[in-house]
């Protein structure tokens, strides 16, 4: 007898068979139960959950439209409520030298940055090109960099700014505790921000127009108790 022969003969001699077709009907069985108890139990909650995503969408669109519809009605207008007024030159200031005087409050401008290679230049030039007297803000680029090189190219943007006569400072910290936003409370513990009213932040991949100051500060100035209501 061939090895082959003995195989089949200890085979066919083992107590044990397996009833395919039983393993079928089990099987069939346990998936339907696994239906019957999760699956379906939680596609109804999926669709459920749509549903009421979609009649709360439905009830926002409808709450936006009635209140623009209040709006157009009653004719309302937010400039009867706050104020908006440019802030005037006087005759401390002078416009041709780009100094404000005291009309003009003192403004920080905040840039933290972290490898931003691609993008310092613009963020820098952006902020250096604000309008607003230039003795009357302060740019600090706060640098978190961990590349070498990437540090030496924005202190040098820093650098070639305040050649022209621009406020900037650029300002590193010893660690990144916090990260960008370390670095942020971090600037604010210099002695050259001291006598800042107002503060405007600029992530580094953001470039603010030029008239963003003479937009906002105005409505800070003009609003100060509405402002302490948000």
């Amino acid at each position: 007898m061939d090895a082959g022969e003995e195989v089949a003969r200890l085979w066919a001699e083992l107590p044990v068979r397996v009833d395919w077709a039983g393993v079928a009907v089990q099987c069939a069985w346990v998936w339907a139960r696994v239906r019957g108890l999760v699956i379906v139990p939680a596609v109804r909650l999926l669709v459920f959950l749509s549903l009421a995503m979609t009649v709360m969408i439905l009830l926002e669109k409808l709450f936006v439209c009635a209140v623009c519809l209040a709006v157009r009605a009653f004719r309302l207008k937010p400039e009867r409520r706050y104020r908006w007024e440019p802030i005037a030159a006087t005759a401390v200031g002078d416009e041709e030298s780009g100094t404000g005087g005291a009309t003009h409050p003192m403004v920080l401008v905040q840039i933290p940055m972290y490898n931003e290679r691609e993008v310092y230049k613009l963020s820098i030039g952006a902020a250096c090109a604000l309008e607003w007297p230039s003795d009357r803000f302060v740019i600090q680029v706060l640098d978190d960099s961990t590349d070498s090189v990437v540090k030496d190219l924005v202190e040098m943007e820093c650098q070639r700014w305040k050649n022209k006569g621009i406020n900037i400072k650029y300002e590193v910290r010893g660690n990144r505790k916090g990260y960008k936003a370390g670095a942020l409370k971090e600037g604010l513990k210099h002695d050259n921000v001291k006598d800042c009213k107002y503060i405007a932040m600029f992530d580094a991949d953001f470039q603010p127009e030029s008239d963003f100051l003479l937009r906002t500060i105005p409505f800070l100035v003009h609003n100060p108790l509405e402002i302490c209501k948000f």
